[in-house]
């Protein structure tokens, strides 16, 4: 006799909130919970956003070493980069370096494959989340394109050195996605190549920022 189909597991309701709704909202460590539909940078704390990049994974975890390499190291990079580029750079733009990948504390660092799966939906979410962010420390809710201009660079330089000493790329392929390879010093590169425990990361995050705010 022909075996009868597996039955399919029941389907979890979604989280409800009191008033039925499912829930939409990232309950913080220091207690704020943040609205995932209607961001508000009164719950916003960078203690939670530090603490948060500092445990997701860049490259989808694919990485070399003892520790993942983290969103927040990766924005220290970024920064490194941006100033040997422009060395004088505005405090203002440094802030808004620092914080352009700050949605991902709440929804993770998507590698770009996947967010051209699932389209818009995450580019809406990450948007509302980093306006919010932006107001929160005094930053209009989106970045001139100058900015977003040398954030850019800078963000593809560093993305060009991760890939190639840490996700396993080799240099021509690095190079078609990310552009030429950036210059870095030896010193620069054997501190900020070198995936730190998130601890280290959170700490050094914090520390830089600090010293950013008027």
């Amino acid at each position: 006799m022909p075996k009868k189909p597996a039955a399919k597991s029941p389907r979890r309701p979604a989280p409800k909130t009191d008033n039925g709704k499912a829930r939409a909202w990232q309950r913080m460590l220091s207690g704020r919970r943040l609205d995932l539909l209607d961001p508000s940078p009164l719950d916003i704390e960078i203690e939670d956003i530090a603490h948060g990049l500092a445990r997701v994974a860049r490259w989808n975890g694919q990485t070399r070493g003892a520790h993942i390499f983290s969103v927040a190291q990766h924005i220290l990079l970024v920064d490194v980069m941006a100033r040997a580029r422009i060395p004088r750079l505005d405090n203002k733009i440094r802030l808004a370096i620092f914080l352009h990948d700050a949605a991902e504390y709440v929804i993770g660092d998507m590698i770009s494959p996947f967010k051209a799966v699932i389209g818009d939906s995450y580019k809406a979410t990450e948007s509302r989340l980093l306006a919010a962010i932006h107001l929160r420390f005094g930053l209009p809710p989106k970045s001139s394109a100058e900015t977003e201009r040398i954030i850019k660079e800078a963000d593809r330089a560093a993305a060009y050195l991760e890939a190639t000493r840490l996700a396993g790329f080799e240099a021509r392929e690095a190079q078609r996605f990310f552009g030429k390879p950036p210059a870095i010093t030896a010193v620069t590169e054997r501190d900020y190549l070198t995936p730190w425990p998130a601890e280290t990361a959170e700490s050094r995050y914090l520390e830089r920022f600090a010293k950013l705010l008027p």
